[in-house]
């Protein structure tokens, strides 16, 4: 029995969608650890960290639209195709 339901997006909106979360989860992380580096664990809060983390992933949301297209013909280049 599925409680929870969310209607999908249509596959043109992958190339928008993957770098959204990616960029999500990945400023999520290194803004932690930034934060907590920068402030200790006695000083760090959770308002210090969202700040930052907001600020991280402002840049890093179009920095990863901008080359993921890039990165993707390098990976072709320097990944044998599968079989």
């Amino acid at each position: 029995m599925n409680y929870f339901y969310l209607k999908k997006l249509p596959a043109h909106f992958n190339p928008i969608v993957m770098p959204f979360l990616l960029s999500l989860l990945m400023t999520c992380v290194v803004s932690m650890i930034s934060t907590l580096k920068s402030l200790g664990f006695s000083n760090f809060t959770l308002p210090d960290w969202i700040g930052a983390w907001v600020i991280s992933w402002l840049i890093a949301f179009p920095v990863l639209l901008l080359a993921l297209p890039i990165v993707k013909k390098l990976t072709l280049m320097l990944v044998e195709p599968p079989h």
